[in-house]
């Protein structure tokens, strides 16, 4: 305790007790207590009103008055400072009233002695102050980012903080004296056991653990775990700090996967080079025989062996296309004729059941590039569309002029900030599984049958738009389809465009209720959002957002919904939203162009749908349209 004077209001009826009171606090041997004294019940209302005492002594009966309804008042008004009730004789129900009530100790005046006052007093401040430091720690703990929490021995959590609550999904009520294996699921179960008795032998462990939260979404923990001897009444606890590296995860095995095709290029390079060095003299030799040959059985053969080695000669050439990208004729191109060509190609060589669409806007910007070479990528995209929809299907090719701004670029590994035009080959086919989408830019990798592909179709449209310093994304979805997007760098986009797009619709204050599973998005959504003064609240599923909704219905103007989410869905979420509002405003959000849904959506009466992933202007001028209608 420190040397400033603990502040003592005593609250009796009778000036004796008052005056003995005095005495005994002359008497202490350490507290060093500054003693004030009101002698009615409103009087001690007043006080204790004012915050100014350290500590309360007070009376059980205050003439006609109850210290013990003082006592109930106090607490109820928000008062701090420990209260210890006086009674004249000792009444054990009182003294369980009391505690109850919130008093800190329960003397009996006439066993009462100045060193007991003293002791007390004593321990009734140090309870509290050790009380607010506990509160301090447990504030500090919530509000940390990383998940932490206790469990005992059987893996029994003790305490939660609302980071976990954030991660797992799992409120603190839900979660405390749970098991862990109940709360989520643990990918590797014979990991954490190795963890656990390392831990017991060294008294700490660290790793990482792949896990599957209450939502069913499943996520990379870095976990640290600490052995506590001592937590509450436990004489052994487990302390657990565990640090969501999802997206870093993500992140790196892009970068990998990046680095795996720069190495098998590296390779594929090598090898097309030595191949190139043992097929040009043979193809010349064989064209160098071809005149000299007379008999017809000789140039028959000869003529397979030519053939074939140009065959073996393509195939170099399209490694090559892959590893560094071969440079052909480039000028400036309009691609709208180009996808028209493969069109109309299509049409005239595709199994009459696969349905072509295109959707080419009248503004499309130009592009700088080799129109061969852009042409084969377009049809190995629709080739490859072709083969996922066996038994027909709908495939449709797309243009349009993307300006990637930063918001954009960080939500793409590959994504820079300018201009660009973006073609999409999307198909209703079989879709890709995803273990298999990480690898089908490799070289030579292929699902086909054997004789039906080489596996260097996609390599070396790869190769080719990063030659053209672009970039490819990806979506697919089993049974429901595949979705390629090429992004190709725009040429000169006409200065009223550059002018349109720095001029953003800024909003009004209103508040926006961003519902995404992904933290990313939710983040980089809100700050863009605020940037350009609006306000943002964000839900990481479609039950939270109902909660939220159902919270600030009156302020919310609009909502901005995922639609593919787990515990609750976009679709569920908006039909909730509906109930609660018939005319609440929405924007349907998705990464992936599936007509099923935006038709279901739009069945609903929701006219806006934004693709992922959007740029600042993209979301701005959505959502400026849909709350001025």
């Amino acid at each position: 305790m420190d040397n400033n004077p603990i502040k003592v209001l005593f609250i009796d009826d009778d000036e004796d007790d008052y005056i003995l009171t005095r005495y005994w606090f002359s008497e202490f041997q350490v507290a060093n207590c500054q003693l004030e004294w009101v002698n009615n019940y409103e009087a001690a209302r007043n006080a204790i009103a004012r915050y100014q005492y350290d500590i309360y002594l007070v009376d059980y009966r205050l003439g006609p008055d109850s210290g013990l309804e003082l006592l109930r008042e106090a607490i109820a008004n928000g008062c701090c400072s420990p209260i210890i009730l006086l009674t004249g004789q000792g009444d054990w129900e009182i003294d369980i009233e009391a505690m109850k009530a919130g008093a800190a100790d329960y003397l009996e005046k006439s066993q009462l002695t100045a060193p007991l006052l003293e002791r007390s007093i004593r321990y009734a401040i140090e309870r509290k102050q050790t009380e607010q430091k506990i509160r301090e720690q447990a504030a500090l703990l919530d509000i940390a980012t990383d998940a932490i929490f206790v469990c005992d021995l059987d893996n029994k959590i003790l305490f939660w903080n609302k980071a976990a609550q954030s991660l797992y999904s799992w409120k603190k009520e839900e979660a405390i004296n749970k098991k862990t294996r109940i709360l989520w699921h643990e990918k590797h179960v014979s990991q954490v056991e190795k963890a656990l008795n390392i831990m017991m032998k060294n008294g700490s462990w660290e790793g990482e653990l792949h896990q599957k939260t209450k939502s069913g979404k499943e996520i990379i923990v870095k976990s640290r775990w600490t052995l506590v001897h001592e937590f509450g009444n436990k004489a052994q606890s487990i302390l657990i700090v565990n640090t969501d590296i999802t997206q870093k995860k993500q992140l790196e095995a892009q970068f990998l996967r990046a680095q795996r095709l720069e190495s098998i290029g590296t390779l594929a390079s090598g090898i097309a080079h030595d191949l190139n060095n043992i097929l040009t003299p043979i193809l010349m030799t064989a064209q160098l025989l071809e005149p000299q040959v007379a008999d017809e059985r000789s140039r028959r053969l000869l003529q397979i062996l030519i053939t074939n080695t140009k065959r073996g000669a393509t195939l170099v050439k399209q490694v090559l296309s892959f590893t560094r990208g071969i440079e052909g004729d480039r000028t400036i191109l309009q691609l709208k004729h180009l996808i028209t060509e493969i069109k109309q190609i299509i049409r005239e060589t595709f199994p009459k059941s696969i349905e072509v669409s295109t959707q080419i806007p009248q503004n499309l910007w130009t592009v700088y590039g080799d129109a061969t070479q852009l042409h084969q990528v377009l049809m190995n995209l629709c080739v490859n569309a072709c083969d996922a929809m066996p038994n027909g299907g709908a495939l449709k090719i797309l243009a349009d002029n993307l300006l990637i701004d930063e918001n954009y670029a960080k939500m793409h590994i590959d994504a820079k900030v300018g201009h660009y035009i973006v073609i999409t080959v999307s198909d209703s086919g079989i879709g890709i599984h995803t273990e298999i989408l990480a690898r089908i830019f490799e070289p030579f990798f292929t699902t086909k049958q054997l004789g039906k592909g080489t596996g260097l179709g996609l390599s070396t449209v790869l190769g080719i738009i990063k030659s053209h310093g672009g970039f490819i994304d990806v979506v697919s979805v089993q049974g429901k389809g595949s979705q390629f997007k090429v992004y190709l760098p725009a040429q000169e986009a006409a200065e009223t465009i550059e002018e349109q797009e720095q001029v953003l619709p800024s909003g009004q204050g209103e508040l926006i209720l961003v519902v995404d599973d992904e933290a990313a998005i939710r983040d980089v959504t809100k700050t863009s959002l605020e940037s350009h003064n609006y306000k943002a609240i964000t839900a990481s599923d479609g039950i939270e957002a109902i909660a939220l909704y159902a919270e600030h219905r009156n302020e919310i103007s609009l909502v901005l919904t995922n639609m593919v989410m787990p515990s609750m869905d976009g679709i569920t979420t908006i039909r909730t939203l509906r109930k609660i509002n018939p005319n609440v405003k929405i924007i349907a959000v998705s990464g992936l162009t599936l007509q099923d849904k935006v038709n279901t959506v739009s069945d609903m009466g929701i006219k806006a749908f934004l693709f992922k992933p959007y740029t600042a202007s993209q979301l701005l001028q959505t959502i400026n349209t849909v709350k001025n209608n």
